[in-house]
């Protein structure tokens, strides 16, 4: 299929792509009404950096399907014939929907092709008549009925919402890769593409944006989460990537001048009960590859913004009164599972070539075991996996999970 060649050659196109390309592939795609002129406008006005522009327009175009991307296809080889060979984008002549190579096996939902390792129906049911089983099934005076346990069989896991087809799971991924103070994050486009991948083959369709201020990441965040879609889904990832600090992610304009850090808090107050009432009651993943600390001094390349260790930023005290304690606080940001990709104060390791650690061992482990673990058990056996690396551990943090959460890759 186009959409899964486009990324394929994402990386590629990204680094090779020049301005007048872009332009002329802009015309091609508006004439042809692949493209609205407002997105037109967000990829020529919005991003000044020509790699910033390449991938706004190639991952606008392939996340509107096959047909869109074939029509990007056509028009590339017109405009530069050069490059489309170079990517392997030119195959022998017939129909335009004839003219490419089959895909090599990829993780797609209507594929089955094993990348991720699909639930079968018989483990389906199974994991949801144990998980559902769990209430009293006599009375008894020291553990009485509460008003959760009666609910239906189902209640310990979070619900699917609507048949495969009408689903509409979006995700978020912010990377950012190209600063104007810090060092480059070399080998974060791999990481970008894997879990676009992963996550697409778990049935979301992923919303992409880098190289962002900590301003431009809350505009974002607000964004996606005032999107329609989340009414018919049932849950959302949320994935950042960046130079990070103890207090939060690093900006593109992060330096010794110019702070531009955004707070994890901005990410919790967007996407909580209060702000984005269309993702109530619904798991909401947050997954964060950034150090948080640490010092530079391997072959690996240190996400950290300073290599020395920053000293620690207070946070805000709570004011005393019964408004802000722990109970209403949890209510507020229920649903919310969160790991990162190291623990408080120590660095997150990434290789120039083929990505974070962090993220290579997540899409193992969530392609593995997503068939038939829970959502936090992915997460441990994540954890396990830096076991011989002691560099670095992920760590849970922030987690407000009511029940357990089950991705059933092929339901």
């Amino acid at each position: 299929m186009a959409d899964q060649l486009l990324l394929k050659v994402r990386t590629d196109f990204v680094e090779r792509v020049t301005k007048p390309v872009i332009s002329g592939l802009l015309d091609d795609l508006l004439d042809q009404k692949v493209l609205q002129l407002d997105e037109v406008d967000e990829v020529q006005d919005r991003y000044t950096v020509r790699a910033d522009k390449a991938r706004c327009l190639i991952d606008t175009v392939r996340l509107k399907g096959t047909k869109a991307s074939q029509i990007f296809i056509d028009s590339l080889k017109k405009r530069d014939g050069t490059l489309a060979e170079q990517l392997g984008l030119v195959a022998q002549q017939g129909p335009p929907g004839d003219q490419l190579p089959p895909p090599e096996p990829s993780v797609g939902i209507q594929g089955q092709q094993q990348w991720i390792q699909q639930c079968s129906l018989s483990e389906y049911q199974r994991i949801r008549d144990k998980e559902g089983d769990q209430l009293p099934h006599k009375k008894d005076p020291l553990h009485p009925r509460t008003a959760e346990s009666c609910l239906s069989l189902s209640s310990q896991i979070y619900p699917i919402h609507l048949p495969r087809e009408t689903r509409t799971r979006r995700a978020l991924i912010i990377c950012n890769i190209e600063f104007e103070h810090l060092s480059w994050r070399k080998g974060a486009e791999a990481d970008v593409g894997g879990m676009t991948e992963l996550l697409e083959g778990l049935g979301y369709v992923v919303d992409i944006h880098c190289n962002l201020t900590s301003q431009g990441m809350a505009v974002v965040m607000k964004d996606f989460a005032d999107r329609k879609e989340h009414c018919t889904s049932d849950s959302t990832f949320l994935v950042f990537m960046s130079h990070g600090v103890r207090a939060g992610l690093c900006g593109i304009e992060s330096g010794d001048e110019t702070t531009d850090i955004l707070s994890l808090d901005t990410i919790y107050e967007t996407f909580n009960n209060k702000n984005c009432r269309a993702l109530l009651g619904k798991p909401k993943v947050v997954i964060i590859q950034s150090c948080r600390g640490g010092k530079v001094g391997s072959v690996l390349m240190s996400d950290s913004k300073d290599p020395a260790v920053p000293a620690p930023i207070a946070t805000d005290s709570t004011p005393a009164g019964l408004e802000d304690d722990a109970m209403f606080e949890v209510h507020l940001e229920s649903d919310f599972a969160t790991l990162h990709s190291s623990t408080p104060d120590t660095a997150s390791w990434r290789h120039p070539k083929k990505g974070s650690v962090f993220i290579q061992r997540l899409i193992e482990q969530f392609r593995n075991h997503a068939c038939n673990s829970d959502l936090q058990e992915i997460f441990r056996k994540i954890q396990y996996s830096f076991g011989q690396f002691p560099r670095q551990l992920p760590s849970q943090e922030r987690s407000t999970m009511l029940r357990k959460f089950y991705l059933f890759p092929g339901h």
